[in-house]
Parts: C-alpha cells; structure tokens; sequence
C-alpha cells in the first residue's frame, strides 16, 4: 500500500540557457511504494505506476498500491523511463556487455507488451535516460569507471538527427566514483541529474558555449540515485530507493 508521508528535502529550479538561476525550492516526500521490482527508475502518471526492474516493468494502482500487470517482452538491462503519448518509453542497454549497445523500447500500458522502439546500436555508451521536449529526444549515453568522463547528453531531432551533445563537468564526475548519470529529466528549464547510489541531485543547464554543461551546484535528495520521472499530476517527481525497493513520491513546495 501507499504510505504518507516521510521527511525529505530536495530542491529545484533553473534555466536551461544560462539565464539567471531562480531561488532554490523546498520539496516533501508525500507517499511511498513498496515494490520489489523498484530496481532500476520509477515513473508515473495521474492513475499508475510503474516499477522497473532490469528485465521487466510493473504497473500499480496509484491510489491503493495494488500490482496490477507486469510486461512481457525480452529486456538486457531498462533504465529511466518516462510517459508520451500514452506509451511508456524507457531506455535500455545491453550493459555490461561489450561493445555497448543501446535502445529504446517501448511499453504499452494496454497489453504491457515491451518492445523495441528505437535501436541505436553501438552508438556513444550504454544509455541510461531518454526523454522528449517538444520535437527533440534527450538521451544520456553512460561510460564507467575509468571512462565516466565520456559520458554524454545527446541531443536529436524527431529523425534522430543529432542537434547537440555535452559532457558533464569535473565537479560532478569526481562524485560518480566508477559509477556514471543514472537519471535525468528536465524541470523547470534546469537539469536534474542523478548517480548511482548517492542521495544526491545534480543541477545543471546548457551553457552558452562550449560542449561542457553547465554547473549550477549539488542538493540533498531523497532518491540514493538511479531514475527518476516527472510526476505530471502533482508537477513533482518520483523516483527509488532500490536497498528498500520503495518509490518515492516527492514534491516542490
């Protein structure tokens, strides 16, 4: 079942072209989930949410806590996921495998059948985090241990046409350890990033110049790294805590 509500503190805010960044928000813990398949990322709409595993994704009703269906499909290893257009699209890679091959596949909350949607192959890391602005596709390709300094957001157009890509500055990937960016989603023009098992987000924005993003600085979070999503009914988000195998419902106040 869902329990309300814990102690959190976290914060937002931003620009994601240099402007001048807007006064640090409070945010809450409002609710929690227990779900074993809280593994990798969370995400959620105004009635569901799903808990993603490495090979599968498990909806629940978001009101009672109740798992209602699990996917069928074959999956590697599924990442970040986020809602569009009634569909839920999650990254996926073949990590550890080498050499690194990554993709997006697709759910269908419907018949929660999971499949490929878009096959990037060897192509720039192991992706970990895709989402959708307007007509344009973000997407986080990992590297680890001694080559998390490779680790790139890329930029591409609706035909998947690559319009940009930046790397993440030092004061960030000395953080990582061996690890790399987990999750990531654009709030409030400001990117917020998240590692591999430290309670901490990283904010950021695209710089003026340069192929470096911008540094904005580090915040407490209640999420110890991996995925996280925007939560479209409270303007929130959500995200794990995988040693518990809880979601975390959180918003800015």
């Amino acid at each position: 079942m869902i329990r309300r509500p814990l102690l959190l503190l976290i914060s937002c805010g931003g620009s994601i072209l240099g402007a001048e960044v807007k006064p640090v928000a409070v945010i809450v813990e409002t609710a929690t989930l227990q779900a074993p398949e809280a593994n990798q990322a969370a995400c959620v709409n105004e009635r569901y949410v799903y808990a993603i595993d490495s090979k599968v994704i498990a909806k629940y009703d978001r009101e009672t806590g109740e798992r209602v269906a699990i996917s069928t499909g074959s999956a590697t290893h599924l990442n970040s996921a986020f809602l569009w257009e009634g569909k839920l699209y999650c990254a996926h890679s073949n990590y550890p495998r080498q050499p690194e091959r990554s993709e997006i596949m697709v759910l269908d909350p419907e018949t929660m059948t999971l499949s490929a949607f878009k096959n990037f192959g060897e192509y720039r890391g192991s992706l970990t985090w895709v989402v959708r602005i307007g007509e344009d596709w973000w997407c986080n390709f990992a590297h680890y241990g001694a080559n998390n300094a490779k680790t790139v957001l890329v930029k591409l157009d609706r035909e998947w046409r690559e319009i940009g890509a930046w790397t993440y500055p030092a004061e960030i990937l000395k953080q990582l350890g061996q690890y790399s960016i987990s999750g990531g989603i654009w709030h409030n023009d400001c990117l917020l990033a998240t590692g591999h098992d430290h309670r901490l987000i990283y904010r950021l924005r695209l710089p003026k110049s340069g192929t470096v993003l911008e540094y904005i600085d580090t915040i407490r979070s209640p999420f110890p790294g991996q995925g996280i999503a925007v939560d479209p009914k409270t303007d929130g988000i959500v995200g794990i805590d995988r040693g518990e195998r809880r979601i975390i419902f959180a918003e800015f106040r």
